[in-house]
């Protein structure tokens, strides 16, 4: 039996919710619904994070950190540098996953279409100039402040990634040593 989504949605087609939150799910899943592990990649650059404006649904024209599905057989590592390599033309270095988060998303009428399983991964900028790619319309740099305009369209959870990976960040290793890959 597929239910709605609850009676106060989120702003947005999708809602991410920390791992400490995932015993709050914002609806039940419908049996024909699996969890599809995907990647995110948060670049930082100094006060500055990568993000790129999403081409596809879920949250299609927002902005969002690169990422994507893991394919089977890849690593968590191998999955950030591709698909940051894919939707901004950049390339990365992965360092360290430091939170997962889950995000739905719903169909025009409130039933989950799709739950995804992503992993946040810390990622050092190489080289590149962000370029929107593969699934993305746009890809660029944000001061960590401009993340607090209410006119910029983003994605559930980027301002709190963002600012966690910041702290993770300073914690001395975290930010040196590379992910398995």
């Amino acid at each position: 039996m597929k239910r709605r989504r609850p009676p106060h949605p989120p702003e947005r087609t999708r809602a991410q919710h920390h791992m400490s939150d995932s015993s709050r799910s914002p609806t039940r899943i419908p049996a024909s619904v699996r969890p599809v592990p995907a990647v995110i990649g948060i670049v930082l650059r100094e006060r500055d994070v990568l993000l790129v404006r999403r081409a596809n649904p879920p949250d299609a024209g927002c902005w969002g950190f690169p990422g994507g599905k893991i394919e089977v057989g890849e690593s968590i590592a191998s999955a950030v540098v591709r698909e940051i390599a894919e939707e901004t033309t950049m390339d990365v270095e992965a360092l360290d996953a430091f939170t997962a988060l889950d995000a739905f998303d719903y169909d025009a009428g409130g039933d989950v279409r799709q739950h995804f399983v992503m992993v946040a991964v810390l990622c050092r900028w190489l080289r590149g100039t962000p370029a929107a790619g593969d699934d993305a319309l746009d890809a660029r740099w944000f001061d960590l402040a401009e993340l607090d305009r209410d006119d910029l369209p983003m994605s559930a959870g980027v301002r709190d990634v963002a600012r966690r990976a910041i702290e993770h960040a300073a914690v001395p290793g975290h930010a040196q040593r590379p992910a398995n890959t």
